[in-house]
């Protein structure tokens, strides 16, 4: 068997998915088990964490995933820029962007700040508002995936 372009490009798309929808699925997961605790260190180091993991894992997988989805249906002769199953992915891919940078990047530095002032019911009400917010950015990481599979329009 000969892989094509194609299927290079297929695989890291998907990959790339996987680490945003992963990392997405585990950072949420880690902040609700955060919250749930009542330690102050242990929510400021989350917090910190959240300015390395952003920028160095699920950025990254961002740009990836909308890259080599672009360049998958410009390879192929059976996609193309007007079915709906590309509109809906890239619209929904949007939405997820800008939650994701918008919303998710400010309660995030809102949090950092709180605590760096030492105000901890401040951190972690942000942090609490940054779960919510990364909640909706999975729960639309999956109804792309369920867009990806299913092809609605097709």
């Amino acid at each position: 068997m000969v892989a094509t372009l194609y299927d290079w490009l297929l695989l890291g798309h998907i990959v790339a998915a996987m680490v945003w929808l992963g990392g997405g699925v585990v950072l949420a997961a880690l902040a609700v088990a955060t919250l749930r605790g009542d330690d102050e260190q242990v929510i400021a180091q989350f917090v910190g964490s959240l300015r390395v993991i952003g920028p160095a894992v699920l950025a990254p997988a961002t740009v990836v995933t909308l890259g080599v989805g672009i360049w998958l249906v410009l390879d192929s002769a059976a996609w193309d820029f007007g079915q709906t199953w590309v509109l809906l992915a890239l619209a929904l891919f949007a939405a997820a962007v800008v939650i994701g940078a918008g919303h998710q990047g400010r309660t995030a530095i809102n949090a950092q700040r709180a605590i760096d002032r030492d105000d901890h019911a401040e951190a972690r009400r942000q942090l609490a508002r940054w779960s919510w917010g990364y909640g909706v950015v999975v729960s639309l990481l999956l109804v792309i995936a369920w867009d990806m599979v299913f092809k609605p329009g097709l």
